[in-house]
């Protein structure tokens, strides 16, 4: 059986953290920590976080204040992320914008 995947959907506004063991998408609001030890977490076009997210995979295509922890992070184009970032595998496209200091390895 293929692990489940939870959606935090557009319009959904959460003040509080997120703690969650498989795969998630969000693309509503968090004000708040975001944390797995192994899971996946996409933040999708229109997710706006304020808060660190720590998670074994974090692919950020939406706004994060915050700092990301996590085993492979990617930044890809329209996102932004105001924050520091300490990943193993660190990956961000054209058009993405970091403000943050970078620790990779």
């Amino acid at each position: 059986m293929a692990s489940p995947t939870n959606v935090l959907a557009q319009g959904i506004e959460i003040i509080g953290s997120v703690r969650f063991s498989n795969d998630m998408i969000i693309d509503g609001k968090i004000e708040g920590q975001i944390m797995s030890d192994k899971g996946r977490v996409t933040i999708g076009e229109n997710a706006c976080i304020k808060g660190d997210i720590t998670a074994g995979e974090v692919k950020v295509f939406g706004k994060v204040e915050g700092k990301i922890v996590s085993e492979r992070c990617e930044l890809k184009a329209k996102s932004r992320l105001d924050g520091d970032i300490k990943a193993k595998m660190f990956a961000m496209e054209e058009g993405a914008q970091l403000a943050g200091r970078t620790e990779i390895g």
